[in-house]
């Protein structure tokens, strides 16, 4: 009899990334701009992507060009399925 390998899944992990907020008029929403790097596979040159996720900022705190943190969480609307973690840097 064969042995089989416990199936492993990823449920209940949450992904958290880190971005600048480029926009906060919204009422208890954000948009935050998430760059990432990776490097080409053929030519090993690295590349810059952006995407741009809308967060639920409960407490209206956040403000354009700050540093924050947010973490995946359930569709709170019909764009928004990140919430604001922690603001990890104050725009001057």
């Amino acid at each position: 009899m064969s042995e089989e390998k416990p199936m492993t899944s990823d449920v209940g992990v949450r992904r958290a990334v880190r971005g600048s907020v480029i926009s906060a008029r919204m009422d208890k929403s954000i948009t935050v701009l998430v760059v990432r790097q990776f490097k080409h596979p053929l030519y090993k040159k690295y590349i810059r992507r952006s995407t741009r996720l809308h967060a639920h900022d409960e407490s209206n705190d956040c403000r354009e060009g700050d540093t924050v943190l947010i973490e995946e969480c359930r569709p709170i609307s019909k764009m928004k399925s990140w919430r604001v973690i922690q603001v990890l840097e104050r725009f001057e």
